[in-house]
């Protein structure tokens, strides 16, 4: 008996070991960007780019902030705009479909359901000249709505499983017991299910304004005016005024990047439970 627990402890030993090694594996990128945006030029030319400065120095965010070329606060707002505004398109449509697909029954619904998982195997650059020249079409281009607008119609395929899963595990007897007192499906939508989806809404949430946040390809295409720009869009136009000046580079890589973690850790505990929630457990 002592000898299995000796091994038991081993074993998650281990493990913890592994795990984190592996968390200090994926923190290092982060960690040389960090510490590369705090030398001045002369450090970074003579030492390596993993060190940590001997001067830590502000001077390099204070340059990026200040560069007359890139205004950071306006790309800021523009980012937070698209990103507020299709994350919460994307979780509001993604929820009615995934509600459609795990409670309402009709004719053909499987068939449909699998149909619409089958667009998470269409690579991107098969539908990018399509929805341009709809859009072109629309008389949306050089405007936010590409960006926003597609998000409150549907969601995503992958947003629309993972909420379906999770629906799919609510007790059916709260919906009978529902129906039984009159209530209709979207009574039952907004009242019982959307209150007790919260983990499983907020990962969609983090998953959604992720991928605006970092979105390059969709600003690129549609955004023409400096003005209407994002921030993947003005470090790449700062990459290209700063070639080489690599201290800059990482600065505003940083200020890019912090938000993402500020929202990643706020809402790691929703995160953790939706996912476990829904299958992947």
């Amino acid at each position: 008996m002592q000898k299995r627990v000796a091994l038991d402890r081993a074993s998650k030993l281990v493990i913890l070991i592994l795990l984190i090694a592996w968390s200090l594996a994926f923190l290092v990128p982060f960690y040389t960007s960090f510490a590369m945006s705090l030398k001045s030029p002369a450090e970074l030319s003579t030492t390596a780019a993993w060190a940590w400065p001997k001067n830590p120095s502000s001077d390099n965010y204070k340059e990026v902030l200040s560069n007359p070329n890139v205004n950071f606060a306006r790309l800021f707002w523009n980012t937070l705009v698209i990103s507020v505004t299709g994350t919460t398109g994307a979780v509001l449509s993604a929820s009615l479909v995934a509600y459609a697909f795990a409670s309402v029954k009709f004719a053909g619904r499987e068939r449909l359901f699998l149909i619409v998982l089958s667009t998470m195997m269409l690579p991107g650059i098969i539908t990018m000249i399509p929805s341009y020249v709809l859009f072109k079409y629309l008389h949306w281009v050089n405007t936010f709505l590409p960006l926003t607008v597609p998000a409150f119609l549907g969601g995503g395929a992958f947003n629309i499983f993972l909420l379906r899963q999770f629906f799919m595990g609510i007790p059916k007897e709260l919906d009978e017991a529902a129906k039984i007192d009159g209530a209709s499906h979207f009574t039952i939508f907004s009242r019982i299910i959307m209150p007790l989806s919260g983990s499983a809404l907020a990962t969609v949430g983090i998953f959604a304004f992720i991928y605006n946040w970092r979105d390059f390809m969709g600003p690129l295409i549609y955004l023409n005016d400096v003005d209407k720009q994002t921030l993947e869009l003005g470090l790449a136009t700062y990459n290209s005024l700063r070639s080489e000046q690599w201290q800059l580079l990482m600065a505003g890589s940083v200020l890019v990047t912090i938000p993402l973690i500020i929202l990643f850790f706020s809402g790691l505990r929703y995160f953790v439970k939706g996912m476990a929630m829904t299958g992947f457990k």
